[in-house]
């Protein structure tokens, strides 16, 4: 059974930093894509960055210059690191890996 485990979230003020992390355990194999995505209450599940095995990135445009995501494929763990964060940034932050998700951790921002 694969599960994915989140962990990094917190309150931070505005223009702060959080590093938030993702380890997958059991059977999961080619992972192709690892991405962030975010939900904000009222608001639909965003896409916020993904990354390929080969390492190329994407991110949306409101976390550009800000955000980096990263991956140890070897762990089978991603990462996203977030800097100058904003109170629109508050949200709950998932993982995802081929279909599988994780639990959701909380980032709060506070202005």
């Amino acid at each position: 059974q694969v599960q994915l485990v989140e962990s990094g979230g917190g309150l931070v003020q505005a223009g702060g930093s959080l590093r938030l992390s993702c380890a997958a355990s059991g059977s999961i194999f080619n992972i192709i894509v690892m991405g962030w995505y975010r939900q904000a209450p009222g608001q639909q599940r965003e896409l916020v960055a993904r990354i390929t095995s080969s390492g190329n990135t994407h991110y949306t445009d409101s976390v550009k210059g800000r955000f980096t995501i990263s991956r140890d494929n070897a762990k089978n763990t991603v990462y996203l690191q977030m800097n100058s964060l904003k109170a629109e940034d508050t949200a709950v932050y998932y993982c995802a890996m081929n279909h599988y998700w994780g639990q959701g951790t909380q980032v709060t921002v506070s202005s």
